[in-house]
């Protein structure tokens, strides 16, 4: 095998990203994969995003893809290496690591992963169509956008996230239902009773959605009871996921430690794993915060941890 790269990263959306641009700074040459996402595209969760509204830095919002796509090329323009490459095997279990795709297999002093995380759907039949056209699996990063204001918005779900989200879209709503197909909540008690307690949000039980409705963007959502079977139509300007989110970290199951989620775990404050020399930024490490500019932030601390591990390692 070729000589060690000092730097392998692993993904491609803002924290893998902005990992490239630190360490390349830095001199340390790294290598990007920038794998596949979103339908076959690279750049994580933002290629599926139509308007970011919430970017520091872009006052009249900008294109999610568009975001991507410049943070890609700032990569390039300090010469990170990147193969858009999906990442098959990783062997964390000695130094240098290996890293593989089904073309090339690289050595790698350090390993930033960055690999993010899928939102879970409900593959519904409208979906195909209507999303990102009022539907979507981040109120807090889309909520606000003109197309919900004012209207009555749907959230499927039963846990915190849900019971967050709700609450935090009844400030543009006209009213807020939360969809569950239980009769009570997974959520902790206090939000249990901001959710029951709160004038705009109505709880609708036992119920599933089947289908979203809509031409060009929604315009209901089709519920059954789950122990009636009873169907109705709901009519409403937008529809949320808050079913939870999948880590991509498959590759690393058995070599670095997990929560009960599958997330990466680091060390607080820091984005040092359980093996030492592998960092991990963003959302494959972040079940909290999931946005763009926190996993961003992240993507930094990882460059700078990781170019302080090689240098009192002594592995330039």
């Amino acid at each position: 095998m070729a000589t060690p790269e000092q730097v392998v990263i692993i993904g491609s959306g803002p924290a893998g990203h902005t990992a490239a641009i630190y360490t390349a700074r830095a001199n340390l040459k790294p290598i990007l994969f920038e794998g596949y996402s979103a339908g076959g595209i690279p750049g994580g969760q933002l290629m599926t995003t139509t308007e970011v509204e919430n970017y520091p830095g872009f006052p009249e919002g900008i294109q999610g893809p568009e975001l991507m796509q410049a943070f890609r090329k700032q990569s390039l323009r300090f010469e990170t290496r990147i193969f858009t490459e999906d990442v098959t095997r990783a062997d964390l279990s000695k130094r240098p690591f290996v890293v593989a795709s089904s073309q090339r297999e690289v050595a790698a002093q350090t390993l930033i992963i960055a690999t993010g995380a899928t939102a879970r759907r409900l593959n519904l039949p409208g979906e195909k169509t209507l999303w990102n056209n009022g539907m979507s699996a981040c109120a807090v990063c889309d909520g606000a956008l003109p197309i919900f204001r004012g209207k009555a918005l749907v959230v499927v779900g039963g846990g915190d996230s849900a019971a967050e989200e709700s609450t935090f879209l009844t400030k543009f709503a006209s009213k807020v239902y939360l969809v569950h197909r239980r009769a009570a909540l997974r959520a902790s008690k206090i939000m249990q009773e901001r959710v029951l307690k709160h004038p705009k949000i109505e709880v609708i039980w036992d119920t599933v959605v089947e289908d979203v409705l809509g031409e060009e963007a929604v315009s209901a959502v089709r519920l059954k009871h789950v122990k009636t079977g009873a169907a109705r139509e709901l009519a409403c300007g937008g529809l949320f996921y808050a079913i939870g989110f999948d880590p991509n970290t498959s590759l690393f199951k058995g070599q670095l430690d997990m929560d009960d989620h599958g997330y990466l775990i680091t060390q607080p404050g820091s984005t040092v794993t359980s093996v030492p020399g592998v960092f991990a930024c963003g959302d494959v490490q972040d079940k909290r915060y999931r946005q763009a500019v926190t996993a961003a932030g992240s993507g930094c601390m990882a460059a700078m941890d990781c170019e302080r591990w090689l240098a009192e390692h002594a592995a330039r």
